[in-house]
């Protein structure tokens, strides 16, 4: 629920505090007081809506999924807009999108106004169904939580089989590609760091023949090699030091003079070539190793293709198997539902009558399997599609929907927000409007704007919405000034001993 609200300039409004209670809450007041202006600005709190007011400010008791956006729970958690030169948003002083503020509180408050879908759709109609037949059944939980897991795996061994049949369609293709690009690294059959050991030898024989001059040329010095020692004994010095960077000298040369006589075989045109070819392959995959990967790639594919018969007489045992176990979850689930759909409907007829709305036809059609089945449920208003009924009409059909749904709710809905809903309805109307959402505010916290006293005496909390002079104010009303309010309401701003009489009787009505 929205505990608090807050709002500081915007329009007429210069600052208002609400403390709001669980409930049917009531806003009534003269035509151009501010209502919906103040309707809009509680929207614009949670990013229902935008608007200019400088602050609106709710706090609530909504649990914010901390890991899908990222924002910690707080206690309570405050959803905020403010307006300088732009508009910005935040949930616990956390910086957001309007967007992104909306989709949080979009889980928890919802605008009754517009056409809205939802309520309607087949997922949400159907688990309405399925869980008045849960109150006598408790067997389909189990059933629903088991053909949801069977739709799941259904649903990628399809998949599964419809790419393997696709790929099977281009089986002699693929599997030729694949042999081809095997067959052109094969070819060239390149071994890890070759193309480093190939530059290599290019540069030892590149520069061989000067080298092994100037080794020659240096090997004179141990012809003194001797004459050194003997220097060295004369002199009484120990001439090791001299005799192991000699022997060290001999090996760097005579290592050198192997490494380049080994040389002597190599065709330089091969390792030419053999540099050129390699070259090619980097070309196009980038490294020999990444080459060898694209090749290791391919021959698995080329496996995969050999075997692909086999994958897919597997894939099509299991997909028949899943097919029969999916069909029989659903049948059972179809005739549960055919059997409960009539108490569905009747129930629904009731609360339509109540508020003087046609009778509706609910119908179970067969359809495509989903995680809810093969069934379709749908709603008509004596014949007339959903699409094609007034916008009064619609939202009243939907209020019976939210009530037949609140009926079987273990938990709190939420929020919602209508603007006069009994507008341009006659009293009795309206009082049915107000029995449904009294019975709706049993599990959501309702805002309303009315106009008619029937919905404004069944109010759990009661808020006058006035001006004074050019400034709108708001009002929390006791019972005395409700009956005051609600009198005015019937007779307008010269208030009648009747109007006062019938006001109180009202509300002392709805105490009982």
């Amino acid at each position: 629920m929205i505990e608090r609200f807050y709002l500081k300039d915007y329009l007429s409004f210069k600052e208002v505090e609400l403390n709001l209670d669980n409930g049917l809450v009531v806003f009534t007041g003269p035509s151009g007081s501010g209502k919906s202006i103040l309707m809009e600005s509680i929207l614009t709190s949670v990013g229902g809506s935008s608007c200019d007011a400088a602050l609106c400010e709710s706090s609530v008791t909504w649990e914010i999924d901390e890991e899908a956006c990222g924002i910690e729970n707080d206690e309570p958690n405050v959803f905020k807009h403010i307006k300088k030169e732009k508009s910005r948003y935040f949930i616990n002083n956390q910086s957001l999108s309007r967007k992104a503020m909306s989709s949080v509180a979009s889980s928890y408050l919802r605008h009754l106004s517009l056409k809205d879908f939802s309520d309607f759709e087949n997922e949400n109609l159907l688990s309405i169904l399925d869980e008045r037949i849960a109150k006598k059944n408790k067997r389909v939980r189990s059933l629903k939580k088991e053909l949801t897991q069977s739709f799941a795996e259904y649903k990628t061994t399809q998949q599964a089989l419809a790419t393997i049949e696709e790929e099977e369609r281009k089986i002699v293709e693929l599997k030729e590609f694949a042999a081809f690009e095997i067959k052109k690294i094969a070819d060239i059959n390149p071994q890890p760091q070759e193309d480093e050991e190939l530059l290599e030898i290019k540069k030892e024989l590149s520069r061989k023949e000067k080298v092994v001059e100037k080794i020659q040329t240096a090997n004179e010095i141990f012809n003194y090699e001797h004459l050194v020692s003997s220097a060295l004994e004369s002199l009484d010095v120990e001439s090791s030091f001299f005799d192991d960077a000699m022997n060290e000298l001999r090996a760097i040369f005579d290592g050198a003079e192997e490494r380049f006589n080994a040389l002597e075989d190599v065709d330089v045109e091969e390792v030419l070539n053999r540099i050129e070819e390699l070259g090619g392959l980097k070309r196009r995959y980038g490294s020999i190793e990444e080459a060898l990967e694209y090749k290791a790639q391919k021959e698995k594919e080329l496996q995969k293709y050999e075997n692909i018969e086999i994958e897919k007489h597997d894939l099509e045992q299991k997909y028949a198997e899943l097919s029969r176990k999916l069909k029989e979850l659903a049948e059972e689930l179809t005739t549960l539902r055919e059997v409960a759909l009539e108490s569905f409907e009747a129930d629904l007829n009731r609360y339509l009558k109540n508020l003087y709305l046609r009778e509706a036809k609910v119908s179970l059609m067969q359809t495509e399997y989903t995680k809810d089945g093969q069934d379709r449920l749908s709603i008509e208003l004596s014949g007339t599609q959903l699409e094609k009924i007034s916008t009064g009409e619609f939202n009243r059909l939907r209020l019976a929907v939210l009530a037949l749904k609140s009926e079987h709710m273990s938990k709190n809905g939420g929020v919602l927000m209508l603007d006069e809903i009994d507008a341009n309805l006659s009293g009795e109307e309206s009082m049915s409007v107000a029995r449904v959402l009294k019975q709706l505010a049993k599990h959501f916290q309702i805002f309303v704007i009315s106009h008619q006293p029937q919905l404004t005496s069944m109010g759990d909390q009661h808020f006058l919405v006035y001006k004074d002079g050019n400034i709108s104010k708001t009002k929390e009303l006791n019972f005395d000034e409700r009956v005051d309010e609600i009198a005015r309401i019937i007779s307008g701003d010269k208030i009648s001993k009747e109007a006062k009489k019938f006001a109180r009787e009202l509300l002392e009505a709805k105490k009982r």
